[in-house]
């Protein structure tokens, strides 16, 4: 399951860049034609992130369909299989565009405030 390494770099990689910041909710974009289980991640997710500034953290999925166009026939096409084929023709000989990417998209914090000053202390 290397989702659970991918869970893993991915609660290292916001924990190393915020440090102790509370983080609260976690969205990610995952490509459907990137071979990874959005349903694993999640639950990864969740056993990575206990005992971290994570934990709790909502982590909400993106899942962009691929964008391929075909090297034969020229045809662009979009698709969720990651046996990638052109609709038209039936090659194999696709470049794929987009859809095989996964990135932290963004990263939700409680930040901190200074408590509120006393006005009958601080004159």
């Amino acid at each position: 399951m290397h989702e659970l390494s991918i869970a893993q770099s991915i609660v290292e990689d916001i924990a190393d860049r915020l440090g102790d910041t509370r983080v609260t909710k976690v969205t990610l974009e995952i490509g459907r034609i990137s071979g990874v289980v959005v349903d694993a991640i999640r639950f990864c997710f969740d056993l990575v992130t206990e005992a971290t500034t994570l934990a709790g953290a909502e982590l909400v999925v993106i899942e962009p369909v691929g964008a391929c166009r075909c090297r034969v026939c020229d045809t662009r096409f979009e698709t969720t299989d990651p046996i990638v084929l052109c609709p038209d023709c039936g090659t194999s000989e696709v470049d794929v565009l987009a859809g095989r990417d996964m990135r932290i998209k963004s990263v939700e914090v409680i930040t901190a405030c200074a408590p509120p000053a006393d006005v009958r202390t601080t004159r």
